[in-house]
């Protein structure tokens, strides 16, 4: 039975794909800060346990506790992320500042936590869960974008650096994902963008995601439909080093590699302000 560690538990992916892993037989760690709303979890065998990727005494008491427990650590699945959509011109650094804590430093915290046992064991898979965001922009999510892209380039520079030790390193992909983010990321855009020079644009992106994130929307895949992909990269004998699914998100990459710059910029400024706003 191989022992797994998933931050970012408490809703979503995070707890789908701890719920999918616990019921094909994996020991299963759901890591958040938030533990009481992983409690359903322990129905199927999964252990809730606190932490929070921002703080490494919270990150370090949680892996301790495993290794007391268990002895080792044979999957990291870096779940844990927020993200804040804005003008860059106004999101306060403060706010920037935490999605990178989250989404990237986290990672780092994790990695620098778990790796020391999974040299030891020359075994292990670390899987960072992602975003189409970090390969393709859009409006408004400077931030966001920027901490997706950094995983990326930290899941391969990672994938490297422990290439002589017995450790893959994957990232998930996938484009958008059924549930409250798009609502939250509109009424942050509107709030931001309220009274402002960016107002008009700003409502009509937040618009778009209220469109694209609606009850039955074929413009975003499942939260089961990730946790199977998830569930695929722990499983696999020789994982991908990229996992991209969800509607669209293979055509979304082709554009951003084969169109000139200033026209996918183009695009994207017409499908947000025509096609998703409708």
């Amino acid at each position: 039975m191989k022992t797994v560690l998933l931050t970012g538990a408490s809703s979503g992916i995070g707890f789908a794909t701890a719920e999918l892993l616990a019921k094909q037989g994996y020991k299963v760690y759901a890591g958040a800060r938030r533990v009481e709303k992983m409690a359903p979890l322990k129905a199927y065998g999964v252990t809730p346990i606190k932490i929070d990727v921002t703080q490494e005494d919270s990150i370090q008491q949680a892996v301790d506790e495993i290794i007391k427990t268990d002895g080792s650590i044979d999957v990291l699945i870096n779940n844990a992320g927020c993200g804040s959509y804005g003008p860059i011109e106004l999101v306060p650094i403060s706010e920037a500042e935490h999605e990178m804590q989250v989404n990237v430093f986290g990672i780092a915290r994790m990695c620098q936590t778990v790796l020391p046992y999974m040299r030891k064991q020359k075994s292990g898979r670390i899987i960072n869960i992602c975003s189409v965001a970090g390969r393709v922009p859009t409006y408004f999510g400077g931030w966001y974008h920027a901490s997706k892209y950094a995983v990326e380039a930290l899941s391969d520079t990672l994938r490297m650096d422990l290439y002589d030790y017995g450790v893959d390193v994957s990232i998930i992909e996938p484009g958008g994902i059924a549930g409250d983010w798009g609502k939250v990321t509109a009424d942050r855009l509107e709030s931001l963008g309220k009274t402002t020079a960016y107002e008009e644009f700003t409502d009509k992106v937040a618009e778009s995601y209220r469109n694209i994130y609606a009850d039955k929307s074929k413009m975003v895949a499942s939260v089961n439909c990730a946790a199977k992909t998830i569930a695929k990269a722990v499983g696999a004998k020789r994982p991908k080093t990229r996992y991209l699914f969800g509607p669209s998100t293979s055509l979304q990459v082709i554009m951003k590699a084969l169109l000139p710059t200033r026209l996918f910029d183009k695009g994207m400024r017409y499908m947000f302000r025509n096609y998703f706003s409708k």
